[in-house]
């Protein structure tokens, strides 16, 4: 492909290698700009749907300071990051609203374009490969008049690193979020080391000898591990699911999966009773067997018990254990789980449907540290950590006399919230790229990626499953699809769910900004001349698209932009209606 061309074809761009006239060939930023709005009568400043702030890049570079100076620069630096990943992965679910028809680069641009609308820095592109279906991006890119550098040399002087924390953690959102797989762009020049200008360059995350060195700072806690830093490998084709499950890691950058990162490093080390709380499938046993890994017990046995697994006549000798005789049909003694688990922890899952009876005999062992059999006069001392869990509300079990008020108050010493999948947006991708990775070498399948349907499917489905739900889908979709082929949507959703993307829940508690005074209320116009019979959709067509000829003199790709289509589709509409516009056929 010649130097400086793009190709829109679907499966990619290819843009390697622009000239000088090239890397100025991004698509017009008016359609961008238009979204912004000051309402300065409520104090308010929105993008679209989103409110926004405004504020000093001074003030910015007073909490890098402080940041640096209490927590250290490691950590500072990770926090900035993240900050910007997540700014930058909101920006990437916009793309397809704003530029719902445009070629992939146009498509694409609207990140670098946000950036700089944003006031953080000008994007230049030296270089870009793109295919969205398979995953795979190169680019290298200039950053001209990073506020984040100048700022940096202002306070703390010349560099010997890269200072651009908070943009490099945005182009990492925003090209993982694109691209829904997750991508590390690397600053390898910047002008506080004293270059002329800041350059990045950007690829997959298993595309780099070394991504922990950056990826790293997109993770709260050391213990997290990236999609690539765990090889699955499955030798055996009778590999126990024990066997599998052992080896899933905890993977995810969402502040809301930091946030239980964050809490469960601060309790490990202690003796602590912590309750996990959260739907079914958020991963409350994968977050229970981290706690014990990272704690002093680790070394000790793990025991797991599903509570609701267990009919109630036989949950205390599952628990406690028997001797022999000690009931019908107990020909020899028995250990229980509180026994296995002396030394270690003992995992509680689902403790909200345990019996009256059995919460009475569990918060003894709780308060005393000992058990008795089954048949058994002697008293047994265990050193065991509690950790349960529950999708149940125990607050409401307790005023519905369901469950003991002096057990809720004893288990919920230390209790840990996991958010739902739904709300952490930013960990899909890297759950995606994870499952892929592991049902690939377990079924010994090839799979290049997903399609861009598949991709925007996973992204805005509700996940009422959460993550559960999610391995369940990669799998099938692994299973599906065809050898050295990608992942499409009928591969994923084959069992009735609901994929209908809302477009309701684009920002959860944003309130739409009101017109500014002086500007019609078109809204109002509308319903009035729709309810009056004096407008169709036809006429309405029409009408926008005479208008914007006319803003736009004449010049149909002019008009496209402003009703934020593409010029093949306002030309389609012109050649099937007579539309009244002045100088017809411009350019």
């Amino acid at each position: 492909m010649d130097t400086g061309q793009k190709s829109t074809q679907d499966k990619g761009i290819r843009l390697l290698r622009p000239s000088a006239h090239d890397k100025h060939r991004l698509p017009d930023i008016d359609d961008l700009a238009a979204r912004l709005r000051f309402v300065p009568a409520k104090g308010e400043v929105w993008f679209d749907d989103r409110r926004m702030v405004l504020l000093h890049n001074t003030s910015l570079g007073a909490i890098r300071r402080e940041l640096i100076e209490t927590v250290g620069i490691e950590k500072a630096r990770g926090l900035i990051t993240r900050m910007g990943y997540q700014s930058g992965a909101r920006d990437a679910e916009m793309v397809r609203r704003i530029r719902p028809d445009s070629n992939d680069f146009d498509s694409f641009a609207v990140g670098p374009q946000m950036h700089a609308l944003e006031g953080f820095v000008s994007v230049e592109t030296l270089a870009l490969d793109v295919d969205v279906e398979t995953g795979h991006f190169y680019g290298e890119f200039i950053w001209r008049n990073s506020a984040e550098a100048e700022q940096h040399l202002a306070t703390f002087g010349d560099s010997n690193t890269p200072v651009c924390w908070l943009q490099q953690g945005y182009a990492n959102g925003y090209l993982s979020s694109f691209l829904g797989r997750q991508m590390l762009v690397r600053e390898v020049e910047c002008k506080a080391m004293g270059a002329p200008a800041c350059k990045i360059v950007g690829k997959a995350l298993d595309q780099w000898d070394d991504p922990d060195a950056d990826f790293r700072y997109l993770q709260a806690q050391d213990f997290v591990q990236s999609p690539s830093s765990k090889k699955f490998s499955f030798p055996r084709s009778d590999s126990s699911t024990t066997e599998i499950s052992d080896k899933i890691d905890l993977v995810g950058v969402s502040s809301g999966f930091n946030t239980v990162c964050h809490m469960i490093q601060r309790v490990a080390p202690t003796r602590a009773t912590v309750l996990f709380l959260g739907e079914s499938g958020v991963g409350k046993e994968q977050f229970a067997r981290t706690l014990h890994n990272i704690s002093d017990r680790a070394e000790q046995p793990f025991i797991a018990i599903n509570c609701a697994a267990i009919p109630e006549q036989l949950i205390e000798s599952e628990l406690f254990g028997v001797e022999k005789g000690g009931f019908s049909g107990a020909s020899q003694s028995r250990p229980g789980r509180f026994e296995r688990a002396d030394g270690g922890t003992l995992f509680l899952d689902e403790i909200g449907t345990l019996s009256l009876v059995a919460q009475g005999k569990l918060l003894r062992a709780l308060q005393e540290g000992e058990i008795e059999r089954i048949g058994d006069t002697r008293v047994r001392k265990v050193d065991v950590r509690v950790v349960a869990a529950t999708n149940e509300n125990l607050r409401d079990l307790v005023e519905a006399g369901k469950f003991r008020d002096d057990l809720f108050y004893r288990l919920n010493v230390f209790p840990v919230n996991i958010p739902p999948l739904r709300e952490r947006k930013e960990d899909i991708l890297l759950l995606v790229e994870h499952f892929l990775n592991r049902y690939c070498a377990l079924h010994k399948r090839k799979v290049t990626g997903f399609t861009e349907a598949a991709l925007e499917a996973l992204l805005f489905y509700s996940w009422p499953g959460n993550i559960r739900e999610l391995e369940n889908l990669i799998e099938r979709g692994v299973i599906l699809a065809p050898e050295d082929g990608g992942i499409d949507i009928s591969h994923l959703f084959t069992s009735g769910e609901n994929i209908r993307r809302e477009p309701a829940r684009m920002e959860a508690a944003a309130s739409p900004p009101e017109q500014p005074a002086g500007v019609p209320n078109l809204s109002a116009q509308l319903r009035e001349a729709l309810a009056s019979g004096k407008l169709s959709l036809d006429s309405l067509e029409e009408d926008a698209i005479g208008q914007a000829l006319h803003l736009a003199q004449g010049n149909v790709s002019g008009a496209a932009k402003i009703l934020g289509t593409t010029r093949a589709r306002v030309a389609y509409r012109l050649s099937g209606r007579k539309v009244a516009h002045p100088a017809e056929g411009k350019e």
